[in-house]
């Protein structure tokens, strides 16, 4: 459903989420090996996030990435947005152009749905709000 960009993105942001809970910033070689993801990739990734106001960092041996309390507050829809654009929210499920309510594809009514569900669940899912799960053991950021 997302591009691999963005499900490392959505990964590295969550994984920073949870250290900046603990008030502490991430380096890229530490997140890339938390969320198993080429640390070239994953350093491009977060350089344009970090373009678009998503992330923060500093640069120096204490430097990293960091989110303070209003990007801790921010949704997954944003990262999505920012990487994948507004097409997973807006377009055709057969990836047809002229694909709309009056000329709609054979699963329009039913994706249409689905594409609203999922919007509105990025849209709810805060960046902040995954840490406690991380922290018990209770999900991942990373192939077992």
């Amino acid at each position: 459903m997302f591009s691999k960009t963005c499900e490392y993105a959505i990964r590295a942001m969550i994984f920073i989420a949870q250290r900046s809970k603990k008030g502490e910033k991430a380096g890229i070689k530490e997140i890339s090996k938390e969320i198993d993801s080429p640390e070239a990739f994953i350093a491009k990734i977060l350089q344009d996030l970090g373009r678009r106001g998503l992330v923060l960092s500093t640069k120096g041996p204490n430097g990293g990435f960091y989110l303070d309390d209003k990007l801790l507050d921010g949704s997954l829809a944003a990262i999505v947005k920012a990487v994948d654009g507004e097409k997973i929210f807006s377009g055709c499920g057969l990836g047809l152009k002229q694909c709309s309510e009056v000329h709609p594809c054979p699963i329009h009514t039913e994706f249409k749905s689905i594409r609203e569900s999922m919007k509105r669940m990025l849209e709810q899912a805060k960046l902040g709000s995954f840490t406690m799960e991380l922290e018990k053991k209770l999900t991942f950021l990373r192939r077992a």
